[in-house]
């Protein structure tokens, strides 16, 4: 859509809600959006459905080869195993550990809204790094075998897993989505073969900070909320933003209003009415600031 309506969707610049802010109380300016490759790779072994009576111990199982594989992805200090994976990753600045240190990140806070105490993750990194400025590499689903109720004793014909990386600024994702098919084929176990479908191949994104266009919203959301926005990071990934910068040209500015209470992609997901109206107020604020600005 955005390349065949370039003309009808020029603009000076964009403005994505689709971001959070710190809390309810300060506003946001979200900087960095992490991209995204997502395969789905199936294994498949032998040509039915084996009895596992009969045949286990004889060939290869396609879902204990899948989940070994698997097991291979990151090594004991949790760092991704896939080839050239961290080549073009810079570290953050002394500036950006300094800027994110006064944010105050209450770490078991965050746990907790996930059921969790520990936090874990790539060593030598903080967890706010690990969300915001880190590669990742999870598995998002995996499946193969008999998976009904009760017992059935059988080696599936094929198993299938689910394979996301969240990608930083300066990662390439055709060179990662390329280096994570060739990790997996140059384990394929023998009279084995994979199918891979992809699911998204995104760029990460780093908006400038110094346009006047974001010293525009920044006036707007200092209007609004008496405070000045803060600079994030973002754990997730818009695919839309790449494209508006890709193919037509221009940055977008990303203040959201969401609170990390929302749940959000979960059952009883929320938006609390203070953040609707805050986000109503806020955009007319930065419309009016926009108006003067001379690009």
């Amino acid at each position: 859509f955005v390349k065949t309506n370039k003309k009808e969707v020029a603009a000076d610049v964009s403005v994505v809600s689709d971001t959070s802010m710190w809390d309810i109380h300060p506003p946001a300016m979200t900087y960095m959006l992490r991209g995204l490759v997502y395969i789905e790779a199936t294994l498949h072994g032998p040509s039915h459905d084996l009895h596992s009576g009969m045949f286990g111990g004889s060939l290869v199982n396609p879902a204990t080869a899948l989940c070994a594989i698997i097991g291979q992805l990151h090594d004991k200090h949790r760092r991704v195993q896939i080839p050239h994976f961290y080549d073009d990753v810079k570290p953050l600045s002394a500036a950006e550990r300094k800027m994110w240190r006064t944010l105050r990140f209450d770490e078991k806070e965050f746990l907790a809204e996930a059921g969790m105490k520990k936090p874990f993750g790539e060593k030598s990194h903080t967890t706010l790094e690990r969300i915001w400025s880190r590669p990742t590499c999870e598995v998002n689903g995996i499946f193969g075998g008999y998976t009904g109720k009760g017992a059935k004793t059988v080696i599936g014909s094929s198993a299938t897993a689910k394979i996301s990386c969240r990608l930083v600024a300066n990662q390439d994702p055709e060179k990662v989505y390329r280096n994570l098919v060739k990790f997996l084929k140059d384990r394929t176990p023998p009279d084995c073969r994979w199918e891979i479908h992809p699911h998204g191949i995104n760029p990460p994104i780093r908006v400038c900070t110094e346009s006047p266009w974001l010293e525009a919203a920044q006036r707007g959301l200092r209007q609004m909320f008496r405070k000045a926005p803060v600079l994030i990071g973002t754990g997730g990934s818009i695919p839309l933003v790449g494209s508006i910068q890709r193919i037509l040209g221009f940055d977008s500015l990303l203040v959201g209003f969401g609170l990390d209470d929302d749940r959000v992609h979960s059952p009883n997901e929320k938006f609390d009415l203070k953040c609707y109206e805050l986000g109503i107020k806020s955009h007319a604020a930065m419309l009016a600031e926009f108006a003067g600005v001379k690009a």
